[in-house]
């Protein structure tokens, strides 16, 4: 029976992206809200949630929900929720919190009272007065949001965008999460040539390459709910052993990444050989102006440059102008690209198909969308 509410939350913008691997990974009674989707699942969709979801930051219990307006009704509503159903008598837990736009504004205090309000509750289910906490470690969340609480426990831990095999990146790295996101909201399928000419440290091109190869994002890193009593090991060793066997060695892909900066590319050359795919991209050590469109209906995509440094503004411009020209030698590409220059459309020479708001880390940014035609019938087959 899938009696457990779980909430995948995302950086704003990319709701749509993880309501779409919700649907595709089977789960029911989907709802999206700002931040966040909801669905229900069991156990063992906790674990597949967090091994196989690529946009989502993170996969949390939805303990409970109440209106709380003071700290008597946090505390009880708190108290009410069944906390023994997951946090074990020698658990270790934490509380976490945030509010928005309701009275309870002070969230050390929202902390401390639903700390002291699941203490008081597992007294009860567990019959003891004193916990010496040296089991599993859990994190709690309360969240308020015009008055509404929501109790929420982290299945996850880091941060799901931290797949493991970014150990070395250059500074300002694009998350691996909204890089993801950035395929997912592209014309690109592993019949077709992607390119990135600003690459960095290379995640566009692994997240393609561990897509088309259908590797798990989350295979090779560990979560904070493995060692959890509830979740019975044998389900993390089944659902990994079956992801493994869920790998397509076999895909012939067309995925390249260049640079200008030689470091990057030994950077990306590295994280491309940890995440298992270093045998289907192409890097090499090139300037911008020496990219060329290889083949037809290839997509671009690509994290460059913003231009927000000193003195650098200049030679972003010039290099937002030479990418416009370049998509000009080859009407049949699509091109996408993520950055924080309003007038981005301008240098390139052409308004955008679609422009989506997302967060770059803290940096808000537009993602622009230019379409080529869709391939003839049986192209690329």
């Amino acid at each position: 029976m899938k009696n457990i509410r779980l909430i995948a939350t995302s950086t704003f913008g990319l709701e749509a992206c993880v309501k779409r691997e919700a649907i595709r990974l089977g789960f029911e009674n989907i709802k999206t809200y700002d931040g966040k989707v909801e669905f229900d699942g069991d156990e063992s969709d906790i674990i597949k949630a967090n091994l196989w979801l690529r946009c989502a930051s993170k996969v949390l219990i939805k303990v409970g929900e109440f209106k709380a307006t003071s700290f008597e009704e946090l505390f009880q509503g708190t108290k009410a929720l069944n906390w023994g159903d997951w946090i074990t008598v020698d658990g270790k837990f934490t509380v976490n919190g945030k509010s928005l736009k309701s009275a309870l504004h002070s969230v050390p205090d929202c902390q401390a009272i639903v700390k002291k309000a699941i203490v008081e509750k597992l007294k009860l289910k567990y019959n003891v007065d004193w916990f010496d906490e040296t089991g599993a470690d859990y994190t709690v969340q309360v969240a308020l949001l015009n008055d509404v609480a929501t109790l929420t426990l982290d299945t996850s831990g880091s941060s799901l965008h931290k797949r493991g095999y970014r150990e070395n990146s250059l500074t300002a790295p694009l998350k691996e999460t909204l890089a993801a996101a950035m395929i997912d909201l592209s014309y690109w399928r592993k019949n077709r040539i992607l390119l990135d000419p600003m690459c960095g440290s290379g995640t566009i091109p692994i997240e393609a390459a561990m897509t088309a190869k259908n590797i798990a994002p989350g295979l090779t890193r560990t979560f904070a709910c493995e060692t959890w009593e509830r979740i019975d090991k044998s389900l993390w060793k089944t659902a990994r052993v079956e992801a493994y066997k869920a790998i397509d060695n076999d895909v012939n892909l067309k995925i390249y990444g260049s640079d200008i900066d030689p470091e990057a590319i030994e950077i990306a050359l590295e994280n491309a050989e940890k995440a298992g795919v270093d045998d289907c991209i192409e890097f090499s050590v090139k300037p911008f102006k020496d990219v060329t469109l290889m083949g037809d209906y290839g997509c671009l995509i690509t994290n460059p440059p913003y231009g927000e440094r000193i003195g650098q503004l200049k030679e972003v411009e010039e290099l937002y102008r030479q990418m416009g020209n370049l998509m000009r030698t080859n009407s049949t590409w699509s091109t996408y690209v993520i950055t924080s220059m309003e007038y981005f459309e301008k240098l390139f020479g052409k308004k955008a198909d679609a422009k989506r708001k997302l967060f770059n880390g803290r940096i808000k940014t537009d993602y622009y969308q230019f379409y080529g035609p869709r391939p003839p019938k049986g192209w690329g087959e």
